[in-house]
């Protein structure tokens, strides 16, 4: 996949029909979603439970795009290659999960999968400056990661623009996640954000019967964040 810095939307399936993921992740893809964003979570690192490598497996099928798996567990080493094997084209681990950032994104990496690492938001930009160099993509949190629906955490622009400038010309995304909508993507965006998060804002309103309401969600969001 070549790198471009334009604006991606990456949905959250977090948000989405858990009865029906396969025809959701379809409906969204077909209205313009450019990834698909898998938020795995394990009840310890953050306070909420989601999908193993099993699930992670059933999804593949059916994103036909670029499929992005957030790993908010601890401990993370042992657990990268099963979402590899699952079928993760990035894997993005927190800094915070482990003693050995470097060591996981090395592991990442080992498995030939894009690597991505994240921040929490009390977790200053500096922890990440000397694994730029393994890193695909950074990810700022601008909610305390664990369940969706939170209000934005706006002292995060700072972060994501220092960021911008610490990455420089160099191949690295800049995502967020939490709390992207039509009136904050504009500002994620102006900060140096290229991928945008969003959950509820997607799915609001939309069904897989009605699937023109994602659609409309989707570019609400993407034009707000290209109107800087």
């Amino acid at each position: 996949m070549s790198f471009d810095r334009n604006i991606k939307i990456a949905p959250s399936i977090l948000s989405a029909d858990f009865a029906d993921f396969g025809r959701e992740i379809r409906a969204v893809e077909a209205e313009g979603a450019d990834w698909v964003h898998i938020d795995v979570m394990d009840g310890h690192f953050v306070p909420n439970l989601t999908f193993g490598p099993p699930a992670v497996k059933a999804f593949r099928p059916h994103v036909k795009t670029f499929m992005d798996v957030h790993l908010m567990i601890a401990p993370v080493d042992a657990y990268i290659e099963a979402y590899a094997e699952a079928g993760a084209d990035m894997i993005t681990a927190h800094v915070e999960a482990g003693p050995h950032p470097h060591r996981t994104l090395q592991a990442i990496k080992a498995t030939g999968k894009q690597a991505g690492i994240a921040l929490n938001p009390g977790t200053p930009v500096e922890a990440v400056e000397y694994l730029l160099s393994l890193c695909d993509m950074v990810l700022v949190m601008t909610v305390n990661p664990g369940f969706g629906g939170q209000k934005f955490i706006h002292s995060q622009l700072d972060k994501i623009a220092r960021l911008r400038g610490m990455i420089g010309d160099r191949p690295i995304h800049i995502q967020v996640d939490g709390g992207v909508d039509p009136k904050t993507a504009p500002l994620v965006a102006k900060a140096g954000a290229d991928v945008l998060v969003a959950g509820s804002a997607v799915f609001k309103g939309g069904s897989v019967d009605q699937p023109g309401v994602y659609g409309e969600n989707i570019r609400s969001i993407r034009n707000a964040a290209q109107a800087i």
